[in-house]
Formats: structure tokens, C-alpha cells, sequence
């Protein structure tokens, strides 16, 4: 009884599905699948004209799939979006059946060393958007009964230097969540996360391209005392120690297959974790593991 409670799904017909962060090529490997499977999607992407991927999506997938331009960090687009979505809801449908947050934006480095602008728009996009679209769509979600799932990462549980402030507000939507998740419970709308591998889909996270240019922008914003306290040499390695997060192996299926379950499932888990037992492992050595213990297993 119990397996049946956990793998009964929902029909996709007539059901639509918003997923922001289109850019990255697992939010787009979720916004096809859906779509053969049914689901009438809305894939948002930061900028959309003249977009490759944007435009590779729409001719590889079927009339239902729907593209429009959604900054999580604009006002104005978010409730540009919020309308859309109302007005192309399938026929005879009121709300919207899930939410889905897939939007990243990745501040790299030690903190002294990261621009305050690019700190602020780090929380902006990861943690203020995520609300903030969360507020706006809330009413469309609770009239079709719907969802809102999260993707986080295992760096929400991570301790891991240069990334520090990815870590930040990966932990801030796992809190985010936890709570919407009680305060929702007695309205209808389901709340889920999908806790991925850090080195999920490569460039899903990050790619070489960016990380080199917040490198190259970040040392030249450094003060003189601050370039010869950490010299170059040092810098250099600590960005190098990135690269691994650039040409990962790019598969993601377990993460999308994760996301999806959350969406399809009748009767979805909170929590979802497509990690592998070495991950898994980790985080509870880091949460329970006394610190210096932990630092002499999982040098940084």
C-alpha cells in the first residue's frame, strides 16, 4: 500500500508548468521532458531574443511549450510573467499546477575578495527572486492546487571555501522552503527541494567562460594590501580549484528525474536528494562529525 501511495502520478493534461533558469542545460532537459510528457510549460529564460538555446528548445519540443523573458531580479517581469502565464493557461484551467526554481547565479571566491555588487546580486537572484516570483505566483499556484519546487545543492550542507557565498544562499532556500512548506500545508500547495550533487551538469552551475571573467574582475577590484596579502600565485589556485565544477561530466538525469517526480507524483516527498553515497556520507560527517575531525577527512 505504501509503494502505491508513492508512485501514484498525476495526469499532465492540462496542467503548466513555469520553470525559471532556462539558460542552464538541466532546467532545459526539464522543461522537454515535461513536455513529452504532456505538461503545457513555460520556460523562462533571462534574456530571449537571440538566444541559441532558447530557440533549439522551442523547435525540438511541441506547441505546448510556451518561452518568455523572466529576470527574477525585475518587478516589472515578474508580473509581465505572472500575466502571461495566466493568459495561456490551458483551456478550462485557473491556476498554475507547479513552480519551478531552477534560477543560479554563482558568486565565486573567498568573501573579502567578491565585489559587493556581485554579492547582492548573488542573494537577488538565489534568494530574494526565488521569494519575491514565489509571491506573485502564489495565487495562480493555489487555485490549480499546485506546487512549488526548489533546486538547491549539496553546498547548502557543504562547508567549502571559495564558494562560500553559493553556499550561503543555497542554505537560505533550503530554510526558505522548510518553512513555506508549514505555512502552505493547510492551503492546498505542496512544497518540495531537490538537493543536487554539486557537480550536477557542469555548466549547469557554472562555466569556464564566467568564471574566468569574475576571476579576472574580482582581482583587478582588489586593493594593493589585499593583492600582496594573498598574492596571485594563491588566487590563481583557489579559482583553478573551481575548474572541476566546469567540465563535469554533465549528467544531470537523476536531478531532472528528481525534479520531475516532485511535479508528477500525486503524493511528492519533501525532500529529494540525487546524490551518491560519497555525498550523502559527507554532509552527515559535516553536520555531525566535530568540526576538526571532519577537516582532517575533508581538507578543502
Amino acid at each position: 500500500m505504501s509503494l502505491l501511495y508513492v508512485y501514484v502520478c498525476i495526469s499532465p493534461l492540462g496542467k503548466a508548468v513555469l520553470i525559471t533558469g532556462c539558460e542552464s542545460p538541466l532546467a532545459r532537459a526539464l522543461a522537454k521532458y515535461l513536455d513529452d510528457l504532456g505538461f503545457t510549460v513555460f520556460g523562462a529564460f533571462k534574456k530571449l531574443p537571440d538566444n541559441d538555446d532558447a530557440t533549439a528548445l522551442k523547435e525540438s519540443s511541441s506547441g505546448r511549450l510556451k518561452l518568455l523573458q523572466l529576470n527574477v531580479t525585475s518587478e516589472v517581469e515578474m508580473l509581465e510573467a505572472s500575466l502571461y502565464v495566466a493568459q495561456h493557461l490551458p483551456a478550462g484551467e485557473t491556476g498554475l499546477w507547479a513552480l519551478v526554481h531552477c534560477d543560479l547565479w554563482n558568486a565565486l571566491g573567498e568573501l573579502e575578495w567578491v565585489p559587493f555588487p556581485v554579492l547582492r546580486k548573488s542573494f537577488d537572484v538565489n534568494v530574494l527572486g526565488a521569494s519575491r516570483l514565489t509571491q506573485i505566483m502564489l495565487p495562480l499556484i493555489r487555485s490549480g492546487k499546485g506546487r512549488i519546487v526548489f533546486l538547491s545543492s549539496a553546498l547548502a550542507h557543504l562547508p567549502s571555501p571559495v564558494r562560500g557565498v553559493l553556499c550561503a544562499t543555497q542554505a537560505a532556500i533550503e530554510g526558505l522552503a522548510v518553512c513555506l512548506r508549514k505555512e502552505l500545508a493547510n492551503r492546498q500547495v505542496g512544497v518540495s527541494i531537490v538537493c543536487a550533487s554539486e557537480l550536477t551538469a557542469g555548466d549547469a552551475w557554472l562555466n569556464d567562460e564566467d568564471m574566468r571573467e569574475q576571476a579576472k574582475t574580482m582581482w583587478s577590484l582588489l586593493s594593493d594590501e589585499q593583492k600582496n596579502t594573498y598574492g596571485e600565485d594563491y588566487f590563481e589556485q583557489a579559482i583553478r580549484s573551481l575548474e572541476p565544477f566546469c567540465y563535469g561530466d554533465g549528467d544531470f538525469q537523476a536531478t531532472v528525474r528528481s525534479l520531475s517526480d516532485a511535479i508528477v507524483r500525486t503524493f511528492p516527498v519533501f525532500r529529494y536528494t540525487p546524490l551518491t553515497f560519497k555525498e550523502k556520507f559527507q554532509i552527515i560527517a559535516a553536520e555531525y562529525m566535530p568540526t576538526l575531525l571532519y577537516e582532517i577527512f575533508y581538507k578543502a
